[in-house]
């Protein structure tokens, strides 16, 4: 079974010292983990995905379909 590709955005906080990880086909929170640098980062993103995934498949809920463009705020 092919999965869907899911999104990350990651941003440098320098308010938190570290990246933000933000996967936008899961909203219901703004940030989902962080990392000390941009590679832990974007892996700590994909675990996170893998394990929502798990979730709605336990749940029997139905994935997320996958948002073909993602609309960023840059803060002035």
């Amino acid at each position: 079974m092919n999965r869907p590709q899911y999104s990350m955005v990651i941003v440098w906080s320098e308010e938190d010292g570290a990246y933000l990880v933000h996967l936008p086909d899961f909203d219901f929170q703004k940030f989902h983990t962080h990392g000390e640098t941009y590679g832990e980062a974007a892996a700590k993103g994909q675990e996170v995905i893998e394990s929502l995934i798990g979730w709605y498949q336990e749940e029997g809920k139905p994935l997320p379909s996958p948002k073909r463009s993602v609309a960023l705020e840059v803060a002035a």
